[in-house]
């Protein structure tokens, strides 16, 4: 019999770079086209929007982590804040939407690395491969995470430099343009790039990983949040004043396609290799994040209790990462990447609506932040999930659904016995 405990390994820096590895990846060359398809130039305002709500949300889960340095994240707040119905919902919620995440990440890799009429065979060859690299040790990972973040940036730096080489496209910035997607449309692509901040919810998954973990966890998650806003600011604008934004939502390839303007022949590669390694920086952290919140789940009975073990030699949930490999595998084969983006985006809000209210709760010696930032981020993550794409939200409705009447069943049967 393995041990169902995990071992503390990593420091801030790691920390840091697990979250920059999964904020950085997961939107910055895939979620602009979504989000100007919403708002046109109003993806500003939906970029500051979802800032405010994810700042919101970040300081909750710090607040939540210095309290609660164990694997599960909100899974776990919500059980010992809330109750054990509340972790649940949060758990479930973070398990399918981020397993979403896994696929769009897969799918957006293969879309920048892989030959015409590859992608799907190459984005579940990269899932396979990272599930891999995870299964020998959270060292590893934090390791691998700073190398990409590291070409992620560099490759960003001169698609941007590159884009802003060239002039404008005329009229991208206007009040027409900013307005024409209705407040609707703004909320709507505000909801889509929070899909994009999302990440520092994997420094706290880890919490029994990270070595003093109420100091680290809190500064970790503040440090990778203002670094990937500044990021996204950045590329939000280059991309909008390159391609315009109808260029920016007829676009697969945005990033790329605002440096290409500059025609710098060189330029098409140096962000195809950033956008791949973003793409796995995201997918590695990613499947670390679901792995560990499923593992809480399992050692608590909300899920299967085979997936609660540890490797005895390498210290990870193998039997989780396994569970969580196949089913993203199952998702690149049959998804397409913006549905996915949508379903990630309901899941995550309604983890972080929990995450939110579960801070509200504390008492007053654990309260790090102002009440009022809790109230704003769970009233946003409500009203964004709320205006995601009609299907989006239908589907959400229907897994979380799903995953109460499973615990439902589960704890009738625990009765009987």
């Amino acid at each position: 019999m393995t041990s169902s405990s995990l071992h503390r390994r990593l420091g801030l820096g790691d920390a840091v770079f697990i979250g920059l590895g999964s904020m950085i990846g997961a939107g910055v060359f895939a979620v602009w086209a979504p989000a100007a398809d919403a708002a046109g130039t109003g993806l500003l305002i939906g970029l500051a929007i979802a800032a405010i709500v994810a700042f919101c949300n970040a300081t909750s889960s710090a607040q939540l982590a210095a309290a609660y340095p164990t694997s599960g994240g909100t899974y776990a707040y919500g059980r010992a804040e809330l109750g054990p119905w509340w972790g649940f919902i949060a758990g479930w919620g973070f398990v399918v939407g981020k397993i979403a995440s896994c696929a769009a990440m897969a799918l957006t890799f293969a879309a920048y690395a892989a030959p015409a009429g590859w992608e799907r065979p190459v984005a579940i060859a990269a899932v396979i491969a990272l599930t891999a690299v995870n299964w020998f040790g959270v060292t590893r990972t934090a390791g691998a995470a700073r190398v990409i973040v590291v070409i992620s940036l560099g490759a960003l730096a001169a698609a941007v430099t590159a884009a802003f080489s060239t002039s404008a496209a005329p009229g991208w910035f206007s009040a027409e343009t900013l307005m024409q997607g209705g407040g609707y449309g703004i909320l709507q692509s505000a909801g889509l790039l929070f899909f994009a901040f999302a990440g520092y919810a994997r420094i706290a998954t880890m919490g029994e990983e990270v070595r003093d973990p109420r100091r680290v966890i809190p500064r970790a998650i503040v440090i990778a949040f203002l670094v990937a806003l500044a990021v996204y600011a950045v590329v939000a604008v280059t991309v909008l004043s390159a391609l315009g934004p109808a260029g920016v939502a007829a676009s697969t390839e945005p990033v790329a396609d605002a440096a290409a303007r500059s025609g710098w022949a060189w330029i098409g590669v140096v962000v195809r290799v950033g956008a791949a390694a973003a793409s796995l920086g995201a997918l590695l952290a990613l499947i670390a994040g679901v792995t560990r919140t499923t593992f809480a789940m399992s050692r608590e009975g909300d899920l299967p209790r085979l997936l609660d073990r540890v490797h005895p030699r390498w210290g990870v949930p193998h039997r989780a990462e396994l569970a969580a490999g196949l089913v993203a595998v199952t998702l690149v084969a049959l998804v397409d990447m913006r549905g996915a983006i949508g379903f990630s985006s309901f899941g995550v809000l309604l983890y972080y609506f929990v995450a939110n209210v579960a801070a509200f709760r504390q008492r007053r010696d654990a309260r790090r932040y102002p009440a009022a930032l809790q109230i704003v981020g769970a009233t946003g993550c409500l009203v964004l999930a709320a205006t995601l794409p009609w299907q989006s939200v239908v589907g959400g409705v229907i897994v979380v659904g799903a995953g109460v009447l499973y615990r439902v069943i589960r704890l009738r049967v625990a009765r009987q016995d």
